[in-house]
């Protein structure tokens, strides 16, 4: 749980890095060795991207699925505290009106 910073690189740096592990034939530990990076980064990159192309292990996400995920779980998240909202005024209105 340091605080060491990652750093951030460029979609573009990701889709190069990926295409080198697939042209030049090395593996995914020496290109990140050789681009200085580490391999669970890299790792991570390419078998995302297979995802997205269709090719990642059966019932891995897209990119995109994983978007409308993250979507779907915060409007959830948004209704479920407005549903708790509505309860609770409707628990005082009813409250109110029993005086």
């Amino acid at each position: 749980m340091g605080s060491k910073y990652t750093k951030r690189y460029t979609e573009e740096f990701k889709r190069d890095a990926i295409a080198l592990v697939d042209s030049s034939g090395k593996t995914v530990t020496a290109v990140a060795r050789e681009l200085g990076i580490s391999s669970e980064s890299l790792r991570g990159w390419y078998r995302r991207a297979q995802a997205d192309q269709g090719e990642g292990e059966s019932g891995e996400l897209t990119s995109a699925e994983r978007e409308e995920l993250k979507r779907l779980r915060k409007e959830v998240r948004e209704q479920q505290q407005t549903i708790e909202i509505l309860k609770k005024a409707t628990a005082f209105f009813v409250k109110e009106n029993d005086r």
